[in-house]
């Protein structure tokens, strides 16, 4: 079979780690007999090098007429005093928008190889967790009305949280499907303590929940969840929640884990296309030492063949030749922690993964 797949390797690790990526692709394409078609395009900082602004319009093309889109990382200190809409961050959003993807899945597990990396006591990693944050993507106070004026105490600026109840619907359904494929259990965090948006959102989740009576649904404030995320990791199956708490969280999330070096994500819409990225960022002070961890990106890649291609075998493939490398003991320097070695190149763990497919 054939898939156009768009490569934005964008700035600092990104061009390495995507190469990783593309590597394994083509050794799981070779050994099922899968065409890989390869289209790369710029975005964030890179794309304002060569263009002038963050998300060349050439770039939203192509990614709208491939089959899925992987991502590398964009930023880095060398933007950071572009105005506001011309950050390289603005590609992000902007491919968010454009794609309509408003789903953002991230697993967070513990591996037990590894569970010496993991910040928590041993006591609670003991217990082991296996999680996704199912975080709603492009709305809420990043997508909402936003400005400066002068207030009570002089200039001030504001950021407007809004949600509307197709847009909680269409998250929580998500998060409901993707729990039935799991434990049945959905954590809702919102503030509805305080917040009109999450009483809303709160509201609306317990409506779909009655579409799904299998499900177990908790409610849990935003700042319950976080402290409940390194108290008993354990306690979450599917976690749903809003664009910025989900932001938040999930990075809390990964850390637990040991490294985010590690972890992958999606984002999804209506549309089989979707966009596969690491959640770590462009870390500008290893690029080009051929020292960052290939392993978030690699499986982002498999969750691109399982959720966009419907390739599970394959997917199941690489994630199986991930874990197989970390249960051999290889390590590059973020997860090497106090074992004896030398750690692993980007390149040497990228085909140290190959070798086990």
């Amino acid at each position: 079979m054939n898939f156009n797949i768009a490569l934005i390797k964008g700035d600092g690790v990104g061009p390495e780690i995507i190469s990783g990526a593309v590597k394994v692709l083509n050794v799981v394409a070779e050994k099922y007999g899968h065409n890989f078609i390869f289209n790369e395009y710029l975005a964030g900082g890179a794309a304002i090098d060569a263009t002038g602004v963050p998300l060349p319009q050439e770039t939203i093309d192509g990614c709208k007429a491939s089959d899925s889109v992987l991502f590398g990382a964009i930023g880095g200190p060398k933007w950071d005093s572009m105005p506001g809409h011309l950050r390289p961050e603005k590609a992000l959003l902007g491919l968010r928008t454009e794609l309509g993807l408003f789903t953002n899945l991230r697993p967070a597990k513990i591996y037990p190889a590894l569970a010496g990396a993991s910040t928590l006591r041993p006591d609670i990693i003991a217990k082991g967790f296996d999680m996704v944050i199912v975080r709603e993507l492009t709305g809420g106070i990043y997508f909402g009305e936003r400005g400066r004026r002068d207030g009570k105490y002089g200039p001030e600026a504001y950021d407007t949280e809004c949600y509307s109840v197709m847009e909680v619907e269409r998250i929580a359904r998500v998060a409901f499907e993707t729990a039935m494929k799991r434990n049945k259990k959905v954590t809702s965090v919102d503030k509805a303590n305080v917040l009109e948006s999450s009483r809303l959102w709160r509201e609306t989740v317990h409506r779909i929940a009655e579409e799904y009576p299998e499900v177990e649904v908790v409610d849990m404030y935003v700042d319950n969840a976080a402290m409940q995320l390194v108290r008993e990791p354990s306690a979450f199956d599917v976690v749903v929640t809003s664009n910025m708490f989900g932001d938040i969280l999930s990075d809390e999330a990964s850390q637990i884990t040991g490294s985010i070096g590690l972890l992958a994500s999606s984002s999804l819409g209506s549309s089989k296309c979707g966009f596969y990225e690491p959640i770590h960022g462009s870390a500008p002070d290893i690029a080009g030492k051929n020292i960052v961890n290939p392993i978030a990106t690699i499986l982002s890649a498999a969750m691109m063949l399982r959720y966009s291609f419907d390739l599970e075998e394959e997917a199941d493939c690489i994630e199986a030749a991930v874990n197989k490398a970390i249960e051999d003991g290889l390590r590059t320097a973020d997860i090497i922690g106090d074992s004896e070695g030398t750690p692993l190149t980007c390149t040497e763990m990228t085909d140290a993964i190959i070798a086990r497919l």
